[in-house]
């Protein structure tokens, strides 16, 4: 139901670029120094069948990447990318643009998450 975001993209090559400053439901608090993670559940479809409740799920998370300038929120998407690829977890980029609230540049990307109830 909750895909682990935070344990997967918790590599030593992510957090030399934001430390701990991840955080979820697509919000980070306004107090929070640059670079920084956001991440968000986009959509979830449970694993459903006729004959029991359904062994997993299908999610899919959108983690935004931003930064103060174009080439350090690209290398923090590309560390993202790289910690969801060695779980062999499915992505792209779904956004690329300077956010109009914060004016950071932002990289966002899709993952899809498959977990097991």
């Amino acid at each position: 139901m909750f895909p682990k975001v935070y344990r997967t993209i918790r590599t030593p090559a992510v957090i030399a670029l934001v430390g701990e400053r991840v955080s979820g439901h697509g919000k980070a608090p306004q107090t929070d120094p640059r670079p920084y993670i956001t991440w968000q559940i986009v959509t979830g479809d449970p694993y459903s069948n006729l004959s029991s409740a359904p062994g997993g799920d299908f999610t899919t998370v959108q983690i935004d990447c931003y930064h103060k300038d174009e080439a350090g929120a690209q290398a923090l998407a590309l560390a993202v990318r790289d910690a969801l690829d060695a779980e062999l977890i499915v992505n792209r980029v779904a956004i690329d643009t300077i956010d109009s609230d914060t004016e950071l540049y932002r990289v966002g990307l899709e993952a899809d998450f498959i977990d097991q109830r």
